[in-house]
């Protein structure tokens, strides 16, 4: 006893013992209402719902909590009973996956449905799996679920909570079960890798259907994360994955093709385009992917043209480099159609490899971070000023109706994207080609290449208005 010591925990200690967060995977067959609950749960509409049966694919993850408890939200593809290399395949395997993940399981059913012979296959699974699992009756907002959810005994995965997601309805019965399945779940923090203290660097992958973007992020991330294979618009979400990359917390934005407008007419697919651009809005880089045996089509150049009006930073990445026979040629063309085809975006990185193979995809982040770098930049006014009158000695700007137009001053207001506000005489006045003129010059001479740069100009105060 004497020797024995007593020590106060310590800060860094309490921090280390924080349980982690419980993984609550959502599965059942199709359209049982799994993407309607898991939106539900996650308090915001994040997966897209729509009446057509296997509208998810890809495994969608989410934060959520429980009672003051943090949840990580899994919605899963729709359980399909399918073997070899069919889509449905290997959507179950994703679907197996995460159930083998998860801490707890979401059985979803369709309660006005009842049991089908596909409720039972996976049910059997589950059992096997031997992960605690809550049995939900969804769509139960009348009379005609009752028969479904008294079927729903018959599986063996206990009492059936009665839920009516879209409409709010038994969620707090749901809560209890769910609180009741964690509380003999071992959730003991585990070494992460991830620094949660570092905001990360937010990246979409965008680009036409079947250029390789889900690919190149399991090469990317190591592991088959994302559902892939040589059907066109496989991916309909936008998927979001956290990882480390050489030492950066990054956060991946997987994203649908996005086609021509006017070939895009059914509903679903308008949801999954939707996702593509909110993903465009909400990253901080974008990599625009193109095929290597079609690059630069019209679709290319106007997804490139829309992430330089969002403002977003931009890296063009070239993938199925395998295939292409003289490298060094096209290269070189690629890169001079990239300054030709896209002028507004003048010296935007253009980066050649495989995603397939992964040769050459390390090239990516040393570019992702040049590209950001510029993208944040902030210049000093009193550099700004000196190169303002040295471009107007150098090329004053055109007089309109015999009247000389004067630039007095120009200051940086915001950065991401580097935006600039210029003062002068008849603001109203500046030709677009003078401004285009100012914004190639302080991309060229500030090192700020590819970068999408804002000029706002404004009439300088007249001090006799009064």
């Amino acid at each position: 006893m004497e020797n024995s010591e007593i020590t106060e925990p310590s800060e860094e200690t309490d921090i280390e013992r924080s349980p982690r967060a419980a993984k609550i995977a959502v599965v059942g067959r199709p359209n049982v209402g799994k993407s309607t609950l898991f939106n539900r749960m996650a308090g915001k509409k994040l997966a897209i719902v729509n009446d057509t049966p296997g509208v998810t694919r890809d495994r969608r993850e989410a934060k959520g909590r429980l009672r003051g408890r943090e949840l990580l939200l899994m919605d899963t593809a729709g359980f399909e009973n399918a073997k070899g290399e069919k889509l449905e395949a290997r959507m179950r395997a994703q679907t197996e996956l995460a159930v083998m993940e998860a801490d707890v399981c979401l059985f979803v059913y369709d309660a006005r449905v009842g049991i089908t012979p596909l409720d039972r296959i996976f049910a059997e699974f589950i059992r096997k799996s031997g992960k605690p699992t809550v049995l939900v009756a969804n769509k139960c907002e009348s009379r005609a679920s009752d028969g479904g959810v008294t079927e729903g005994y018959s599986l063996g995965l206990g009492d059936p909570i009665e839920v009516a997601a879209e409409h709010n309805i038994g969620m707090v019965d749901l809560d209890d079960a769910m609180e009741m399945a964690l509380r003999d779940v071992d959730l003991s923090p585990v070494d992460d890798d991830l620094d949660r203290s570092d905001a990360p660097v937010r990246i979409a992958i965008v680009g036409r259907p079947n250029a390789g973007k889900s690919t190149l992020i399991n090469t990317l991330i190591g592991q088959d994360r994302l559902l892939t294979g040589p059907e066109a618009g496989v991916t309909r979400d936008a998927i979001t994955i956290d990882h480390m990359w050489a030492g950066r917390r990054v956060q991946f934005h997987d994203t649908a093709g996005m086609r021509k407008k006017a070939k895009v007419q059914e509903t679903l697919e308008k949801l999954s385009v939707g996702e593509s651009l909110r993903a465009i809005r909400f990253a901080q880089v974008v990599i625009l992917l193109m095929d290597a045996t079609q690059p630069f089509d019209k679709q290319d150049l106007q997804i490139a043209a829309l992430c330089e009006r969002e403002g977003r930073a931009l890296v063009i990445g070239v993938t199925k480099w395998d295939l292409v026979e003289n490298k060094s040629e096209m290269a070189k063309s690629l890169r001079e159609m990239a300054g030709r085809l896209l002028p507004q975006l003048r010296g935007v990185q253009v980066i050649m490899f495989s995603g397939l193979t992964g040769k050459s995809v390390d090239r990516l982040l040393p570019a992702i971070e040049r590209t950001h770098i510029d993208w944040s930049a902030k210049v000093k006014t009193a550099d700004l000023n000196e190169w303002l009158a040295e471009k107007v000695r150098r090329h004053p700007p055109p007089a309109v109706n015999g009247r000389r137009i004067r630039p007095k001053y120009i200051t940086q207001t915001k950065t991401r994207p580097p935006t600039f506000v210029l003062k002068c005489s008849r603001a109203t006045s500046l030709p677009d080609s003078y401004k285009r003129y100012l914004i190639n010059g302080l991309r060229e001479d500030f090192d700020l290449p590819g970068t999408p740069i804002r000029l706002f100009v404004r009439a300088d105060k007249n001090p006799y208005d009064n």
